[in-house]
């Protein structure tokens, strides 16, 4: 019986210790070969990612293929993150180099411009279909009605949590333009949520 409680301690104990791991020491890790520390990453950023990239891509089967593809990269290059950002803004900024070159690919298409706007948004889901009036689907279809650039900005900083200085490196831009997009970006939402009646938000 002490054996078993003993086993079942030091299994606690290894949970805990991975839990409180940091992103910086699994990468390291991933670095020496560590599958486990992969799994992890993995288990912490993926849902993240695929979110990051569904925005850009809106497309749901392409988005999860790029997301096999970012961390694929991470498990390959892990030894070169040199820790001048968080790992969380790398591995944005992997997923945004998939997604745009994805984005220009699908532009090489032969696709005739009525056929695209037939195509179904990957975003939407029930719950923004359903109910027009409701305060959140407003919210997205403003956000999605933004230029690309101002929407990417709307996107990193709101629902990715992620600084000006994150912004930045994630995009490639300095952080003197990354405030000058906010302020438009937010501006450009709010007349448009004026419109759509919303004006708790525009405000």
């Amino acid at each position: 019986m002490p054996n078993v409680i003993a086993i079942n301690a030091q299994a606690s104990q290894s949970i805990i210790a991975a839990q409180a791991t940091s992103d910086d020491m699994l990468l390291a890790s991933i670095a020496d070969g560590n599958r486990t520390a992969m799994h992890i990453l993995y288990c912490r950023h993926n849902v993240r990612v695929y979110r990051f990239i569904l925005r850009i891509v809106r497309d749901a089967t392409t988005a999860e293929d790029l997301v096999s593809q970012v961390f694929l990269d991470v498990w390959r290059t892990a030894g070169q993150f040199q820790g001048r950002s968080q790992v969380s803004t790398w591995l944005l900024s992997i997923a945004r180099f998939k997604a745009l070159t994805a984005m220009r690919q699908r532009r090489f298409e032969d696709i005739d411009q009525e056929d695209v706007r037939q195509i179904p948004d990957g975003c939407d889901t029930p719950e923004t279909s359903l109910d027009r009036s409701d305060t959140s689907a407003i919210l997205r279809a403003c956000v999605q009605k933004l230029s690309p650039a101002h929407r990417e900005i709307i996107n990193l900083v709101y629902y990715h949590e992620k600084s000006v200085e994150e912004v930045g490196q994630i995009i490639g831009i300095p952080q003197s333009t990354v405030k000058t997009r906010m302020f438009y970006a937010r501006k450009q939402l709010a007349d448009l949520l004026k419109g759509a009646g919303v004006d708790r938000f525009a405000a």
